[in-house]
């Protein structure tokens, strides 16, 4: 797969933002249909927008088993092709590092996001197993990361070369955490410096609710502007934002300093669609298209 051409039509604030989960819920796009999907994003004129392809580990046998188009790979390289850039995702802990890595060899592994109960632990064996260019990000359940737990886990991180993750959303309205919750969590990064990803339920620009679940969803946009925030209370109100006009005025406003230190601080999220982000950023008037936006992809 041909590395993304630079078309300069993607804002700094918004390029390499959204990680492809497409085979993920709720979404669940079969991998021999989001890996072709996966590859037409990486060569369109948004591609400087899309991140890697993220598969849980058990999937990686379909993953290899989708053949190769146009010179670029599912699977086992061939000749002259690039193989396909996978961001690994592993929800049961350090002990599917090892496998899952062995089992990555043919794609070419854009990092590795590792679920667990015990940050020490994890750090450890991302040292011990991850080569040195891959980056990786930790994520530990949301309970853990209550009151003193928060503090404590993410100093442990900040020691460490690898991001913090959060999780934003989900199948059921308590995978959403609220606006104090989530500012908790950004601006203690933002007080340490330490860089996050976050995944779920952010696939909208704007915080809303979602008519049909009645969840509370949390927007891209207020979550980027919110990471520049340390104050707990002022983060939380950029959270709790409605207005896409002004959501867009403040991106609009953002100086060339800012938005390094927000990109610095938040730097993707997972996302089962390519397609609501973008169409989104066009209608708030902060993307140009100079090519019909792509189709629904969940």
């Amino acid at each position: 797969m041909s590395a993304p051409v630079s078309t300069g039509v993607i804002p700094e604030l918004f390029r390499g933002l959204f990680d492809d989960a497409a085979v993920f819920p709720p979404g669940n796009l079969p991998v021999a249909e989001a890996v072709p999907a996966h590859r037409v994003h990486r060569t369109a004129w948004y591609a400087e927008a899309v991140g890697p392809l993220l598969c849980g580990a058990g999937r990686l046998g379909e993953l290899a088993a989708v053949p190769p188009t146009s010179g670029a790979v599912g699977g086992a390289q061939e000749a002259g092709a690039t193989p396909l850039r996978v961001g690994l995702v592993l929800p049961g802990g350090s002990a599917e590092l090892a496998p899952a890595l062995a089992a990555a060899a043919p794609f070419e592994l854009a990092g590795v996001e590792l679920a667990t109960r015990d940050a020490a632990e994890a750090v450890a064996e991302l040292d011990r197993l991850l080569p040195p260019h891959v980056p990786a990000a930790v994520e530990l359940p949301r309970e853990l990361l209550r009151g003193d737990g928060l503090d404590a886990v993410l100093d442990v991180l900040v020691d460490s070369p690898y991001r913090a993750k959060f999780r934003t959303g989900g199948l059921v309205a308590e995978a959403f955490p609220d606006e104090d919750e989530l500012a908790a969590f950004l601006t203690g990064c933002a007080l340490r410096g330490l860089p996050y990803k976050c995944t779920a339920g952010l696939h909208n620009a704007v915080r809303h609710t979602d008519p049909e679940t009645g969840f509370e969803h949390h927007g891209f946009l207020n979550v980027l502007l919110a990471a520049r925030e340390t104050d707990r209370a002022a983060a939380a109100a950029v959270l709790a934002e409605r207005d896409g006009e002004v959501l867009a005025k403040a991106a609009r406003s953002l100086t060339d300093r800012q938005v390094t230190v927000i990109r610095n601080s938040f730097t993707a999220f997972g996302t089962c669609s390519i397609a609501e982000p973008l169409g989104d950023l066009a209608a708030l008037g902060l993307l140009s298209s100079p090519d019909p936006l792509p189709q629904e992809d969940r």
